[in-house]
């Protein structure tokens, strides 16, 4: 499952048992489940979810955690009684620390917090895809699991036991938890490590599970090192069988939650003992690559030492009114009481932003290394859902590569554009079954001599009033679900067609998404031998994008296209991700250069200049340049003036339909 294609692919042959009580949650969430499950169970309850489970051949569950009758912990645990290998989604729309440990103990796949977002579900989803392929090859082959054990040991907490729970095997990782040596462990019950407020059952639960019903067990212990103090694991611990299905021996892997426990625990309770809170999340801008590049011992120790730095920064422009939580990746917070800074919220902001600032000029040392904080920093104070909003705000800074925001309401805000997103799917979905995707055609010109030269292809959509709706409308929407390489399919199929039916040249928009597609591909495979005689006629433009993973793929297409006479056209360039480097893999008959810089020629020497010399390049390199968003006279006597080969915009005329 190597392509986005692919998973979806692979997730829509799995038949989905969805349970929800509530019926406007279930209309609006159903919506989007149909579009990625070709078979979809419903039911509006705990008690009919059990006996349509029962009844059918299910493959994944998704289900929420409020209902009347039973609630969704209670059916997953009698499911899981049934089939302890079934995949499952737990949707809240609480953010409640105690349902998601209860959910880790039953082995939930995933907790969503509700309104459902196509993104969470579709990265769970990915997740569940590559767990239920593993679960099959497990099934097959017992090495696997072995397999396995050896990849997972240098990452997590390994242990093995024989049968009568004696440990065999400790990797250094369990060492340096539990604070024992592996000859203090080894022959030795697993016991050594439990803590006595352990529940017995939990124990008695655990060994019934691995050992009578030879499944695999998962859960939180609360454990105990060799100096006494406690720490907590998230574990997972698995019999091993031979080919008669007697159990070999046990292994456990685990993960240390011992920080998180505590200190979301605290957190999140300091922020209900709050009547009107505010809420500072903080997050260091670089942390995977901290993660990526040092040690756990030296990523832990730089965050202990950020904070101690924040703590005297903040101390100091007077923005702490309250403790710093140091929570997990990366991520710190405070919460406090709005009539605190109710006086002067503008003075507040201003300072925050001024500590933001000193922060960045603060150098840390560890161990000889010199590491220099960076902060996103997002403040919430209004509406309800004030964490969710700050944690969105995060989110939002790291996609707009910006530092700081104010994310009041963004949790509501999150929930409508769920809903117009869902709206936004049906109107794909019907527009697709009653063929009305169409494609209109704007002209480009030849600069000398203002005759049509080609159309270029663009989608539209016509929605069930019959209004016209622009890719900007739709299509960002549309890359997240199924449909998107349907409305690739139709708009290829479109722009062929016109080519037997007109003597014209087109051009067609293709993304880095549509290029890494293998059917995609396949279909304008198939398209240009159908058209062979007309391949000199088509331009394909390619939509740059920022994510590019395997530069030999689209090279290899390219080249493949271009020995049948089709041109390739980079557009869009001068802005975004467009540099000179990539020319070098295209190596394009055309640039299109950006409309935000043709627009403002007139106005913006800026942009002058920068046009000025992706005309010079061009024209050493033999590219043709086309210009984009001429809409008047005077932009394109520049235009022209420039040297610039073609132009595109309403000048010369608006897209229509041929």
């Amino acid at each position: 499952m190597d392509s986005d294609e692919s998973i979806l692919n692979f997730i829509s042959k799995l038949r989905l048992l969805y349970v929800e009580n509530d019926e406007l949650s279930r209309e609006l969430t159903l919506k989007i489940l149909k579009e990625l499950f070709d078979e979809v169970v419903v039911a509006v309850d705990a008690k009919e979810g059990l006996r349509r489970f029962r009844e059918n051949r299910i493959d994944l569950v998704i289900s929420d955690i409020v209902m009347k009758d039973i609630d969704g912990l209670e059916l997953i645990r009698r499911i899981k009684d049934i089939d302890d290998q079934i995949p499952i989604i737990l949707l809240s729309g609480y953010d409640d620390t105690d349902y998601f440990i209860k959910a880790i103990e039953l082995g939930t796949d995933a907790y969503i917090l509700k309104p459902l977002e196509i993104d969470k579900l579709l990265f769970s989803l990915k997740k569940v895809a590559s767990k239920f392929k593993m679960l099959k090859e497990a099934q097959e082959s017992i090495s696997l699991l072995k397999q396995y054990q050896m990849i997972v040991d240098s990452s997590s907490i390994v242990s093995k036991t024989d049968v009568n729970g004696v440990i065999t095997y400790v990797n250094e990782a369990f060492c340096d938890i539990s604070g024992y040596e592996k000859d203090e462990l080894i022959g030795k019950n697993h016991n050594i490590v439990r803590h006595p407020d352990e529940s017995s059952e939990v124990f008695r639960n655990l060994w019934y599970v691995i050992k009578k019903e030879k499944k695999i067990w998962r859960g939180i212990i609360k454990n105990l090192k060799k100096d006494k103090t406690p720490y907590f694991v998230k574990a997972t611990i698995a019999p091993i069988l031979d080919k008669d299905n007697k159990i070999v021996e046990f292994i456990a892997l685990r993960d240390d939650i011992s920080d998180i426990m505590s200190r979301q625990r605290e957190f999140d309770n300091q922020i209900s003992l709050l009547d009107n809170p505010v809420i500072v999340y903080m997050k260091l801008e670089d942390f995977s690559s901290i993660e990526d590049f040092y040690d756990n011992e030296t990523v832990n120790l730089i965050q202990e030492r950020v904070k101690g730095a924040l703590q005297k920064s903040m101390q100091e422009y007077g923005v702490l009114y309250g403790k710093i939580y140091q929570l997990r990746y990366g991520e710190f917070a405070i919460a406090f009481e709005y009539m605190l800074i109710e006086e002067d919220v503008k003075e507040f902001i201003r300072n925050l932003k001024n500590f933001q600032n000193e922060i960045r000029d603060k150098i840390v040392s560890i161990r000889g290394l010199q590491y220099q904080i960076c902060l996103l920093v997002s403040v919430a104070y209004k509406n309800e859902n004030i964490l969710e909003s700050a944690r969105i705000g995060i989110k939002k800074l790291q996609f707009m590569k910006k530092a700081f925001i104010i994310s009041n309401n963004f949790a509501q805000i999150e929930k409508t554009n769920a809903r117009k997103n869902l709206e936004t799917i049906a109107t794909i979905k019907n527009a697709i079954q009653n063929e009305t995707i169409v494609s209109h055609f704007q002209p480009i010109v030849c600069n000398s001599t203002k005759k049509v030269v080609r159309y270029e292809s663009l989608v539209r959509l016509l929605n069930e009033q019959k209004d016209l709706l622009y890719p900007c409308d739709f299509l960002e929407v549309a890359k997240k679900g199924k449909y998107y390489f349907q409305l690739t399919k139709i708009v290829l199929e479109n722009s062929f067609k016109v080519l037997n039916d007109y003597d014209i040249d087109i051009a067609i928009n293709l993304s880095i998404k549509d290029l890494y597609s293998p059917s995609i591909r396949k279909i304008i495979d198939n398209l240009l031998r159908s058209y062979s005689k007309h391949t000199k006629r088509v331009t394909f433009e390619l939509l740059e994008d920022e994510d590019i993973k395997n530069f030999n793929t689209i090279s290899s297409f390219i080249k493949s296209i271009k020995k049948r006479g089709v041109k390739i056209a980079i557009d869009d360039f001068g802005s975004g991700y467009s540099n000179y480097e990539r020319l070098l893999n295209y190596r394009p008959d055309i640039l299109k250069i950006d409309g935000s810089l043709i627009r403002n020629l007139d106005k913006n020497s800026y942009s002058l200049s920068i046009v000025k010399t992706i005309v010079s390049f061009a024209k050493d390199q033999n590219i043709l340049t086309t210009a984009e968003f001429v809409e008047n006279e005077s932009i394109f006597n520049i235009v022209r003036e420039l040297g610039i080969d073609y132009s595109q915009g309403y000048f010369f005329g608006k897209s229509k339909a041929i």
